[in-house]
C-alpha cells in the first residue's frame, strides 16, 4: 500500500496536489518524522478521541501530545482516548497506527491544532508505516477548512 483508498479519492476529489514520500518503516509518528527526515512539528498525526456521541479525530504535530484537559474544556464535554480497536474499525483501509489525519475522508469529526495552520509544507501518514503524504501547507489548510481548530496540545 502506498496511500489508503479513501484518502486518495478524497484528495483527488478536492483537486489538492500531493506527493507520496516513501521512508523506512516507522511505528510511531515521532519515529516516522525521523525516518523521513521531516520536522516533527510539520508532521501531522492522528489521535482518535472517544466522546459519548461517537469518535472525533484530533490532529496535531507528531512531536506533541493531546492535552485532554484543555480539549475537554474546549469541547465542553468529557473525552478520553479511543481504543485501538475503534481506530481499526474506522480506518479499515489503513494499517493500525497509520491513520491519516483527514477525518472527513472517513466521516469522522475532526479538530486540528492551530500550530499546524499556515505551514509551508506538511506531511502526514498515508495509511501504512512506510509512506507519507506531502503537500503544501496552504493546501492542507484548505483540506482542513471544515474541521474545528484550537490549541489543545503540548510538547512531549
Amino acid at each position: 500500500m502506498t496511500i489508503s483508498t479513501r484518502l486518495k479519492h478524497h484528495l483527488k476529489a478536492r483537486e489538492l496536489p500531493f506527493d507520496v514520500v516513501a521512508h523506512p518503516y516507522a511505528a510511531t509518528a515521532s519515529e516516522c518524522a525521523k525516518a523521513a527526515h521531516v520536522p516533527g512539528d510539520h508532521l501531522a498525526k492522528s489521535v482518535l478521541i472517544h466522546m459519548e456521541e461517537g469518535p472525533m479525530l484530533a490532529v496535531l504535530p507528531s512531536n506533541h501530545q493531546v492535552d485532554l484537559n484543555i480539549l475537554q474544556s474546549m469541547m465542553n464535554r468529557r473525552l478520553g482516548l479511543a481504543a485501538e480497536s475503534e481506530m481499526q474499525d474506522l480506518f479499515d483501509d489503513c494499517i493500525l497506527g497509520a491513520a491519516p489525519p483527514v477525518g472527513q475522508a472517513y466521516e469522522v469529526p475532526t479538530i486540528v491544532d492551530k500550530s499546524l495552520n499556515g505551514l509551508d509544507t506538511i506531511w502526514f501518514e498515508a495509511g501504512d508505516h512506510k509512506n507519507l503524504v506531502e503537500m503544501r501547507g496552504k493546501d492542507f489548510d484548505k483540506l482542513m477548512k471544515n474541521a474545528n481548530h484550537g490549541s489543545f496540545c503540548c510538547v512531549h
